[in-house]
Order: C-alpha cells, then sequence, then structure tokens
C-alpha cells in the first residue's frame, strides 16, 4: 500500500527521531527506504539498527527517485529525515484521505517544531500562499510528498537536474497528470535551516525562487547556494 522514502545526508541527529515515529504509526508501510548521499557520520548505522532498506542516494531529486525506484506500493511517501510524525494516526489518516478524495498526489501544511512566535507566522503565511495557488500552480514541500507509484512513474520523477526547488517541479508536472491536493493534515517539521541560514536570508532566498520559477521555470543553476545535508560539527536546533 504505502511506501515510505527518507532522503538523508549527515542525518544522525533527526534520522532517529522519525524513524522511531514511523514505527509508532498505526499503519505501517510496505517498506521504509532510506536514500543516503553518502553519509559521514552515523547516519547508516542507525538506518540500520532500526531495520529499514538503504540505498545510495545523492542530491533531493535523485535520492528521491533512487528510493522511489525500490517501491511496488500504490502509494509513496517522500519525507525529509527532519520530520517528526507526533500523530500516531498520521499515516493511517493520510492514506485514508488520499484513496477516498482519489488523490494522485498530496501534501500537507507545514508546522514548525519551535517555540518562537514568528516561526509560526512565516509558516502560516507559506500554508496560506500554497493554498491560495492550489492546483494552478501547486507547491508541494518536498518534505512530505505522497505521490501515486504509477503517476511518480509517469512523469518521469523527480527532474534530476533541477538543483533547488525541485519539489515544487515536481508537483506542478504531477498535477497536469493527476489530481493535487492538500491533506488536512501538518506534518511537523525542524526550523534548523532558519537557524542556521537565519530566517531573513531564508525568507529572501524562497521569495527570489518563486520569482524565477514564475517567470524563467526550473532552476537548474546554483546561484542560490542550496546546500544539501548538515555539518555534524554545527549545531542544529
Amino acid at each position: 500500500m504505502l511506501t515510505v522514502v527518507v532522503i538523508t545526508k549527515n542525518e544522525e541527529h533527526y534520522l532517529p527521531r522519525l524513524l522511531s515515529s514511523l514505527k509508532k504509526q498505526t499503519f505501517t508501510p510496505s517498506k521504509i527506504i532510506v536514500s543516503d548521499a553518502h553519509s559521514t557520520d552515523r547516519t547508516r548505522e542507525i538506518a540500520a539498527k532500526f531495520g529499514v532498506d538503504i540505498v545510495d542516494g545523492g542530491l533531493p531529486s535523485v535520492g528521491r527517485n533512487r528510493g522511489a525506484a525500490q517501491a511496488q506500493t500504490e502509494f509513496i511517501l517522500f519525507l525529509d529525515a527532519d520530520v517528526e510524525l507526533h500523530d500516531p494516526y498520521f499515516l493511517e489518516k493520510a492514506v485514508a484521505e488520499m484513496q477516498t478524495r482519489r488523490l494522485d498526489i498530496g501534501t500537507c501544511d507545514v508546522l514548525p517544531i519551535s517555540n518562537r512566535h514568528l516561526d509560526h507566522w512565516l509558516h502560516k503565511g507559506y500554508n496560506a500562499y500554497a493554498r491560495l495557488l492550489g492546483s494552478w500552480h501547486p507547491h508541494a514541500p518536498g518534505f512530505c510528498i505522497f505521490s501515486r507509484r504509477d503517476l511518480h512513474e509517469k512523469i518521469g520523477g523527480f527532474d534530476e537536474e533541477i538543483i533547488f526547488c525541485e519539489d515544487h517541479d515536481y508537483a506542478v508536472r504531477a498535477c497536469k497528470q493527476g489530481k493535487f491536493g492538500f491533506l488536512h493534515h501538518a506534518v511537523p517539521v525542524s526550523v534548523r535551516r532558519l537557524d542556521r541560514d537565519g530566517r531573513l536570508t531564508i525568507v529572501w532566498k524562497y521569495l527570489l525562487g518563486e520569482l524565477h520559477l514564475w517567470f524563467l521555470g526550473p532552476i537548474r543553476h546554483n546561484k542560490f547556494h542550496y546546500t544539501f545535508g548538515y555539518d555534524k560539527k554545527k549545531k542544529d536546533v
């Protein structure tokens, strides 16, 4: 029924939290796949201890595609490693909603794991913007994307030439071939990127990225200085 694909690079801090929350779900995925971009920390060791499958990954598009290539189920759920599924019924309810609403691709609102009011207001603003655009110009953050496997294969998966905002390109192409929707659930995700790069910097970067998507199309260069993975020597909050 469901395969979960998690992309990683040096995620020894966050991966155990995600995998623990997946193990506590009332709905058991057929397979959990960690697609790892050659981590130099204990990421693979941790994944092995949880008994999940491990494949060689790369940048997010590459990692998701390689993980999805191992899936044989009706649905694939793409997650980032810094997600935590606090609700043990999340998968059960989300899969049921995908089926009931006959969605081919679905995503959720972002819920920041933070006590800062600013973080919650920033994410509420993004959620409102994404929902306003809906299927007209769909946004599906890569931290949580449900996709029917046949649709994923039909559109050729994620475009591996795209460096930044590859998840939104995926949603746009998928929406042309299937039904897109926001699930009635929010997914908790860390604010480590905001802490590391600064909130103003992140807002500015994604604003420019959004303008690029609107007027210039997919971002196949790295002028936005996107980095994947986290230096284990730096503190992630």
